[in-house]
């Protein structure tokens, strides 16, 4: 599957693919904001989606490169699951957006994880995002070790911003 991903998209399919994963949901991401999606009739936070995978016991990371906001951080209190569970590094340097669902199915493209990049924002508010979603091997192997490459903290020695970095991982 190579299948390009634009607007929408990101929500409807990515984002409900994601919803899915049943051993690993990696995310990396430049910024992160208070994303809800629809939960039946309901809109909810989406780390509330995050707090029920980790209760099924799937192992979510994320990457992102600011601080997330307040209220962000308010939903993530309400999580007491994910404020225990949930793994998370803050890279500045990171501008990728990967999310990669069970080591099979990679997304790769513009959107952050935010309301205006994937979320249930109306077609007016949105922003324009493009990707690829695939479960191409060599394509979804390389997204793995992009991203494993940060969390491992393999680009922290020769990163020329580590003076500015909140806790670098080397």
């Amino acid at each position: 599957m190579l299948d390009f991903i634009s607007d929408t998209a990101h929500y409807d399919i990515v984002l409900n693919l994601a919803t899915q994963a049943k051993r690993s949901l990696w995310i990396g991401t430049a910024d992160i904001k208070d994303l809800h999606v629809k939960k039946g009739t309901a809109a909810v936070p989406f780390l509330t989606v995050l707090s029920e995978l980790i209760r099924r016991k799937v192992e979510i990371r994320l990457i992102y490169a600011k601080r997330p906001g307040q209220p962000f951080q308010e939903d993530l209190n309400r999580q007491p699951l994910l404020k225990r569970h949930l793994e998370q590094v803050l890279c500045p340097r990171v501008h990728f957006k990967i999310i990669l669902i069970d080591s099979r199915i990679a997304y790769i493209g513009s959107a952050n994880l935010t309301g205006a990049g994937m979320g249930m924002k109306s077609p007016f508010r949105r922003n324009f995002e493009a990707g690829i979603l695939t479960d191409d091997p060599a394509i979804l192997n390389a997204a793995i070790e992009e991203f494993d490459k940060i969390w491992r903290g393999a680009e922290c020695p020769r990163c020329q911003r580590k003076a500015f970095c909140p806790s670098p991982l080397a």
